[in-house]
């Protein structure tokens, strides 16, 4: 394994998927230990910057992500990839994603729940669909796949793989009673689809759950 020191590239990168990663904790999407974030530093071998398994992501730093190859090793950095790495590689892979972040929100886990059963759930109708990459309309409809969770995350990223390329207009999917992943073309792009996604799972959770204490 080595250790030499990042590029200047790489520890920016780092740095500022911390900074998103203290971000998205300090707004309830990511509390505790949950949550990864990885970003795309090379296609060809595949080089992947992701965070440390474990962590409190309320005090995350840039040295507490590490570089991997396409078969999830780590290449430089100390300690353990997240158990989730493998579905960032799945990701990387369908759609070409320069960046992909998971989140672990109130509403993204009730909504997995609620429509687990359906396979799936739609949302239309609000403006805020268009912080969605390449969506142009209030009208447009987007489906968020949700899989059952599987602690064999090598066959549920088969999975989630299969059906992003199956069907490559979706901005993000949900796991059972666990959260969201969404990507973006680079990080910007990437935590924009978070902030809209959480936004609409939340105006979702509302009308079919009713406001708090209501």
């Amino acid at each position: 394994m080595l250790h030499s020191a990042p590029s200047p590239t790489r520890a920016a990168l780092a740095a500022k998927l911390a900074t998103l990663g203290r971000e998205f904790h300090s707004r309830r999407w990511a509390l505790g230990t949950s949550g990864n974030y990885s970003a795309v530093l090379r296609r060809q071998p595949v080089r992947l910057l992701i965070t440390s398994s474990g962590l409190d992501k309320s005090a995350l730093r840039a040295n507490d992500f590490l570089e991997i190859d396409q078969q999830a090793r780590v290449v430089r950095g100390r300690g353990k990839p997240s158990a989730e790495t493998f579905l960032h590689l799945a990701v990387v892979r369908a759609r070409n994603a320069g960046c992909v972040l998971h989140t672990h929100s109130i509403w993204s886990t009730l909504l997995s729940e609620r429509y687990a059963g359906q396979g799936g759930l739609a949302i239309t109708g609000y403006e805020m669909l268009k912080g969605l990459q390449g969506v142009k309309t209030h009208a447009h409809r987007e489906w968020i796949p949700i899989f059952a969770n599987d602690q064999d995350i090598s066959t549920l990223a088969g999975r989630v793989e299969a059906e992003l390329c199956r069907d490559p207009a979706s901005h993000g999917f949900l796991l059972g009673g666990h959260g969201l992943y969404t990507w973006g073309e680079e990080l910007a792009e990437a935590r924009r689809h978070v902030e809209i996604f959480e936004f609409l799972f939340e105006v979702a959770g509302r009308r079919e759950f009713g406001p708090p204490n209501a």
